[in-house]
């Protein structure tokens, strides 16, 4: 395996590693998680616990899909996800340092997207 494909492989393992603990907790409805969703949006229960669960598994899948094809568009999502989470934390009364500590979370998915290259072609972005 070149160094190239070993990289790409150690970010996917982190990416999924991330998404997939998240999402767990997720699904079992991590008090935080609610009350972060419930802060930063407004959403009360229990709309916001049956959310986070979706959140969750979906969370799950894209750790998943970031394992067996992490085609660019998931890329991008995971990135964005990522950093938004992330910001998540101090809107809704965490310190800073939380955010600044989460960058990871952003930060490996847009690796892995930058390796793989940006599309410029549309049917790209699902390679």
């Amino acid at each position: 395996m070149n160094k190239e494909k070993a990289i790409e492989w150690v970010l996917r393992i982190a990416l999924a590693g991330e998404f997939i603990g998240h999402g767990v907790f997720a699904v079992q409805a991590k008090t935080r998680f609610v009350e972060m969703l419930t802060l930063t949006t407004g959403i009360a229960n229990p709309l916001a616990t049956k959310l986070i669960i979706l959140i969750g598994i979906l969370d799950i899948l894209v750790g998943i899909g970031a394992l067996l094809f992490p085609f660019r568009l998931l890329l991008v999502w995971a990135t964005a996800w990522g950093f938004l989470t992330a910001l998540a934390r101090p809107l809704a009364g965490d310190p800073i340092w939380d955010f600044v500590e989460r960058w990871a979370n952003w930060g490996v998915p847009l690796a892995l997207l930058l390796i793989r290259g940006i599309p410029k072609k549309a049917r790209e972005w699902f390679q």
